[in-house]
């Protein structure tokens, strides 16, 4: 079901004004479509997509409201139920959010997935191996629990590194100081074995914890000779893009932008008093793209030289970026409750790589 986007992207004229939202995610007009770049639908009626993955000739996209889509090459279009020992609790910024296969998915038909959920007396995420059982998923082992969360601010990625291990993305839950307090995951990105268990080379010792001081991160990503990338939520603008480093704080939410103190890392780039609200992260040919939600476009930065350029924007709010084959996969998110919907939103959508 392919077709060019710039054929049916027809944008409201008029919209309801704009509502600050946490992470200033606030909705706005898109851009008009004169200005989009052409892109293939591959799918459209996604139910406020997530995370993009893929496995031979079949996407797999995680939806907020706790299914999981599989797109197949000819555009069919199938839900697939996730069936987990903790219901998904979809409130606020939470719900089913990262997904990721193991690395030999295609024979054991593993996965994982990071979701929001209520313990007895507070909302929690937590970190699952589930497996592909015909048409639906099915929790087979639970590997870490009760990470804080919250209606704001869970983070959510998940993504295997160059090391086979598994890391995830905590945001601070609205708890500012978590951030700082390395004897909670909240406000971190942790890494563990695929099996759940702590690396013993982790930067701190029987923790999860491989770097601190974040406010949402929300994208991971790694260049060719294994350097760790990760996008950041500012508090108010000052969006960040950071280079990440075992055991190093990133300062929240004592510094940002380009503040700076002694024991605390800055920055490679942040969006100074312009929101991205940056997300998906995605690493090819010596340039990091990112998906912006408030900033509605695709960006791209080079590390080296520091450019930052746009090759993609007008289809709205940009949850996930994913290179594949010498193309880019975004999905839209602008049927999350901040975004202006067009016809048939939300939308997997295949772009040339500029």
């Amino acid at each position: 079901m392919s077709k060019w986007l710039l054929a049916f992207l027809l944008l409201l004229s008029g919209c309801a004004s704009p509502k600050q939202a946490p992470d200033g995610e606030d909705s706005s007009r898109h851009v008009p479509a004169s200005t989009v770049s052409a892109a293939d639908i591959l799918a459209e009626n996604l139910k406020i997509p997530w995370d993009i993955t893929k496995s031979g000739g079949s996407f797999f996209i995680s939806e907020r409201k706790g299914m999981v889509v599989r797109i197949n090459r000819d555009g069919e279009k199938k839900e697939m139920e996730v069936k987990l020992a903790q219901p998904v609790l979809r409130e606020g910024e939470g719900g089913l959010l990262g997904f990721e296969l193991h690395p030999n998915f295609s024979k054991n038909g593993l996965a994982y997935i990071y979701h929001t959920y209520l313990t007895e007396d507070r909302i929690a995420n937590r970190i699952v191996q589930i497996q592909k059982q015909n048409e639906t998923w099915q929790e087979t082992k639970e590997l870490l629990a009760n990470i804080p969360g919250g209606s704001i601010h869970n983070g959510g990625r998940l993504a295997i590194g160059p090391d086979k291990k598994l890391y995830a993305t905590a945001g601070d839950a609205g708890q500012k100081s978590s951030a700082q307090d390395q004897q909670t995951l909240s406000g971190k990105i942790l890494r563990l074995n695929l099996d759940g268990s702590i690396p013993s080379d982790n930067p701190f010792e029987n923790s999860y914890i491989f770097s601190y001081g974040h406010r949402n991160p929300q994208g991971m990503a790694w260049s060719e000779d294994g350097t760790m990338y990760a996008t950041e939520h500012g508090q108010s603008a000052h969006d960040e893009v950071n280079k990440i480093e075992s055991g190093k704080n990133y300062g929240w939410p004592v510094i940002e932008g380009d503040e700076k103190k002694e024991g605390m890392v800055t920055p490679l780039v942040h969006s100074g008093e312009e929101t991205w609200a940056p997300s998906g992260l995605a690493y090819t040919d010596g340039k990091l793209f990112i998906a912006a939600l408030r900033g509605e476009k695709l960006l791209a930065f080079d590390p080296k030289s520091k450019k930052m350029t746009v090759p993609f924007k007008g289809a709205g709010r940009l949850r996930d970026v994913y290179v594949r084959s010498g193309s880019l996969h975004v999905v839209t998110n602008n049927t999350d409750g901040r975004g202006t919907p067009a016809e048939q939103d939300d939308r997997l959508l295949r772009l040339s790589l500029p």
